[in-house]
């Protein structure tokens, strides 16, 4: 295989239905002596004659009928396949705007990084999700995708990749009790108020991510819930890489045992699904891998 000409196939593919260099050297747009070139370095490549010519006709060798066989469907494969690669470049060309809910961490940059690497012809432009509404911006279509916390239950959403699998810590006030804790139980988290997020945030999804028997106030920004956790209104669970970005002098992050990974997962709606939104779907996968 080493210095395959991927034009010496072709030429022995035209000649092999021409029977006749001068069309095929037509079809090539090369001379006919370009084609008896092409055709002998290949076999010598293979080392046998794969077309007898006469002044009369040209015909395939029983050693070109096999190589014919063999070659024609491989030669298609191959060239479907830098069809369909130009197609979804060509359809992945353009603008998608990409929404993030809570940190546009290292795995989020890393895939959109990847992205932006591999498709040069597209921008790509990111917009904070609000806390409160995980979905909305994908339903209105502000967002092609959206990078949001799990569980997604949504029938009109489609989900993507999954990644950024994380350990959840819980918010606290420096003057809270549990502040000191090197770490706590999901039981003992139950027990504190914790800041959960407003409508129009599902039920189910609220449920998830404040799971405590004294419910505390709800919230439409991250912002806000820590504001009223430094202020003693309760706790907030987070992520550990949101946790260290929002770091703060009046509140502490203590690891939870117990409590499911908090999750992203990329969702997008599924009358919007295009191209783009698959590409970077593909990027996501790639990274998380």
């Amino acid at each position: 295989m080493a210095g395959l000409e991927i034009r010496e196939l072709e030429s022995f593919l035209v000649l092999a239905q021409e029977l006749h260099f001068g069309r095929a050297g037509e079809r090539l747009y090369v001379s006919q002596s370009r084609v008896s070139q092409l055709l002998r370095a290949l076999e010598t490549r293979i080392g046998a004659r794969l077309v007898d010519r006469t002044s009369r006709r040209v015909c395939l060798t029983p050693a070109g009928e096999r190589f014919l066989a063999d070659l024609a469907p491989a030669y298609e494969t191959l060239r479907t396949a830098v069809e369909v690669a130009r197609a979804e470049t060509r359809g992945v060309d353009g603008r998608l705007c990409l929404g993030f809910q809570g940190t546009a961490d290292a795995p989020l940059m890393a895939a959109i990084t990847a992205f932006q690497d591999r498709h040069p012809g597209c921008v790509t432009e990111i917009a904070e999700i609000p806390f409160s509404d995980p979905f909305g911006a994908v339903r209105r279509g502000e967002v092609d995708a959206a990078i949001v916390l799990l569980p997604v239950a949504e029938p009109d959403l489609a989900l993507g990749p999954v990644f950024s699998r994380q350990r959840q810590t819980v918010a606290l006030s420096v003057r809270h009790p549990f502040a000191a804790r090197a770490s706590l139980t999901a039981d003992e988290v139950a027990t504190v108020p914790l800041v959960t997020a407003s409508a129009p945030a599902p039920a189910y999804w609220r449920d998830v991510h404040a799971p405590s028997a004294a419910p505390g106030p709800s919230v439409t920004t991250l912002q806000e819930g820590l504001t009223l956790v430094a202020a003693g209104r309760g706790g907030m669970l987070l992520c550990r890489p949101t946790a260290e970005y929002h770091g703060r002098r009046d509140v502490v992050f203590v690891p939870v045992e117990g409590l499911p990974d908090s999750v992203l997962g990329v969702v997008w709606h599924r009358d919007g699904e295009t191209e783009r939104v698959r590409a970077f779907a593909r990027a996501v996968s790639g990274v998380a891998a």
